[in-house]
């Protein structure tokens, strides 16, 4: 099949992709940053699309040429608002449903798209609130559809080799005698990124993920300072892990935010820990997935560091 992946050069993008060439797929990713994909023309069926998602022209051009879309855009930090800022709407409900829009257009045949779980219309955080408004948003495009579906995939926080959250950790726990850590009893239920690469190949494969949301979570679940704790551990540099009110938290984050680059605790990102990224429910069956656990692969990666 020919597969559009947008958000490809991404952290999960870059894994679905090596999945989608080893079975035999041909995949386009659009990027206006071509020399961050660079290494991805690597791989043999891979085609790298000088092109703008935000621009109507290009979106449609690539999805066009496709047979199955795959959007895995997101951004953590954006302006808050009511129910959320500019950046979050433009990313995470604008960009779906213009993508959902396209793939009725020309006609193709599956979309599958990230999502995040928590993701409500009243959670606390923008990240969380505009999360809901894009899966809503693919939702009312196909409704009385009668050509092609979605699948929405909804994971707690995904880790793997490149990660952004136990290499984090990994990496203060080397500069820092002790971590201070706000919301450090949010509970969360991690899933390897080939896991979550798996599921969406096999939902691609398997007619009755159509239309369907789904939940995507490890065999465990640990609070934000145990996994913590376990990164510095991992990494050879074990620390002391301090819990830290709310309050302080936020005055962390502003800090944080006056750092150059992206900013690495938002007042967001602390809205959305109040809510636990868990689920109750097993991996449905129909994805073939037998979680990974964290155990059996972070120590190898954060051991480099």
């Amino acid at each position: 099949m020919r597969v559009l992946v947008i958000g490809g050069t991404g952290f999960i993008g870059r894994h679905l992709v090596a999945h989608l060439v080893e079975q035999g797929h041909d995949v386009s990713v659009p990027t206006r940053r071509y020399g961050k994909g660079r290494d991805l023309l690597l791989l043999p069926t891979v085609t790298l699309l000088d092109c703008d998602i935000h621009k109507d022209e290009h979106l449609h051009h690539a999805i066009s040429q496709n047979e199955v879309v795959v959007n895995l855009v997101g951004i953590l930090h954006g302006q808050r608002g009511d129910p959320y800022g500019a950046d979050f709407d433009q990313v995470h409900v604008q960009l779906p449903r213009r993508i959902a829009r396209a793939c009725r257009q020309y006609g193709i045949r599956r979309l599958l798209h990230i999502s995040a779980l928590g993701a409500d219309k009243a959670a606390p955080s923008s990240y969380l609130r505009s999360k809901a408004a894009g899966e809503a948003a693919i939702i009312d495009e196909y409704r009385g559809y009668p050509h092609g579906s979605y699948t929405l995939f909804r994971p707690s926080v995904v880790f793997g080799p490149d990660d952004n959250f136990m290499n984090l950790f990994a990496r203060l726990a080397r500069w820092f005698p002790v971590l201070l850590i706000a919301s450090a009893h949010a509970k969360m239920q991690p899933i390897y990124v080939g896991d979550v690469a798996k599921a969406m190949i096999n939902a691609l494969g398997t007619p009755r993920t159509r239309a369907q949301t789904y939940d995507l979570v490890g065999p465990s679940v640990y609070t934000l300072g145990e996994l913590v704790k376990l990164a510095a551990h991992w990494s050879g540099h074990p620390r002391r892990v301090v819990s830290v009110p709310y309050g302080l938290g936020v005055i962390q984050a502003a800090l944080l935010s006056l750092l150059p680059g992206e900013p690495l605790l938002s007042r967001d990102n602390l809205d959305s820990l109040k809510v636990d990224s868990i689920s109750d429910a097993p991996l449905a069956p129909e994805l073939g997935l037998f979680a990974t656990p964290l155990e059996s692969v972070a120590p190898r990666y954060l051991r480099k560091l």
